[in-house]
């Protein structure tokens, strides 16, 4: 018994050094040391041994099983110290690379001039109010002066969704909406999204007003110039000059464009002013009466004045951008600059 056990060990020791996975180690110490494994085995046969020779056989299957425990742990131990090894050397980092940073969203250019616009008329008295962007035909026009045969339709190319149903042109219907609702006094300012089927280099089918109204006792074209002036030196600071003209819009009466000095060539003349040395920069006038005709407002006991401008148009002048399709083309390097 004592040379199958010595055999035995011989065989194990055979098999363990040409071990090389986990899953045959393993196999060696189930052949070997298992419930039904070979050493297992010739000890459940300890009775067949002689008397005297029994302690030192029962010494020696324990000797042989720690040995052969003993050295399937440890390989199993080197295995493991291997795997993790390789996932460290395949997941490792380089310290000295830079770092992932978050990046940071920024203001869009034009909302940054709307927030700037609305603040510094704030600032004067005026709030801020809403309206829908489909719009009746009615607000988008009539109320406004403008009937169905008026010439100055034609100027504002229009989205039709139904024979009386638009998508608006202006944010002017929103002063109608108000003053239908509120008796005067009004200082409101109506920003938003309007729509005309226009699209180049400086204009889009979608793009955004900002269109103000200022009703009371007493309001004359003094107010208008002294607010509108005031406005445009906030915007674009003290020494800005600027110069009244008149022009033609059905709702004012009279009405004016508002020219500011050219920010690009400080009025020597340039591509951008057209050689002239000035920029349009918004239209304005007095409140023609037969609008407060149609919001129930006596225009012997009130008046007052409008004025609109395009954001687009000033934030290209703000930055220094040549086309308007860049606000809308979501280029992150064009962003990143705000």
């Amino acid at each position: 018994m004592l040379k199958e056990l010595e055999e035995l060990q011989r065989q194990a020791e055979a098999e363990l050094s040409s071990a090389k996975t986990e899953g045959e180690f393993l196999a060696v110490r189930t052949r070997y040391l298992g419930r039904k494994g070979l050493l297992t085995r010739l000890l459940r046969n300890i009775g067949n041994v002689e008397e005297e020779k029994r302690p030192l056989f029962g010494m020696r299957c324990n000797e042989i099983k720690e040995a052969i425990s003993g050295k399937i742990d440890t390989a199993l131990a080197k295995l493991a110290s291997l795997r993790r090894e390789e996932v460290l050397l395949r997941d490792k980092v380089d310290v000295t690379l830079p770092g992932r940073t978050h990046r940071y969203g920024r203001v869009h250019p034009i909302t940054r001039v709307r927030q700037e616009i609305c603040s510094i008329f704030a600032g004067l008295g005026f709030s801020v109010v809403e309206g829908p962007e489909v719009e009746l035909d009615y607000y988008n026009f009539e109320a406004l002066n403008i009937p169905k045969d008026h010439p100055a339709r034609d100027m504002q190319d229009t989205f039709y969704i139904e024979d009386n149903i638009v998508l608006r042109t202006h944010t002017s219907p929103v002063q109608i909406r108000v003053m239908e609702k509120q008796r005067p006094p009004v200082r409101i300012l109506s920003p938003g999204r309007v729509y005309r089927p226009d699209s180049d280099i400086s204009h889009t089918p979608m793009f955004h007003q900002i269109e103000g109204l200022l009703v009371d006792k007493g309001i004359t074209f003094a107010d208008l110039k002294g607010v509108l002036t005031s406005f445009l030196k906030q915007l674009f600071g003290e020494d800005t000059a600027l110069r009244f003209r008149p022009s033609f819009f059905p709702f004012t009466e009279p009405s004016a464009e508002v020219d500011i000095r050219c920010v690009m060539c400080s009025g020597s003349g340039c591509r951008v002013c057209g050689q002239s040395g000035w920029l349009e920069i918004l239209g304005s006038g007095m409140v023609d009466p037969e609008v407060f005709k149609n919001v129930a407002y006596d225009p012997e006991e009130v008046t007052g004045f409008a004025f609109g401008l395009g954001l687009e148009r000033i934030a290209m002048l703000k930055f220094g951008i040549s086309d308007i399709r860049l606000f809308f083309e979501n280029d992150r390097r064009f962003l990143e600059q705000f």
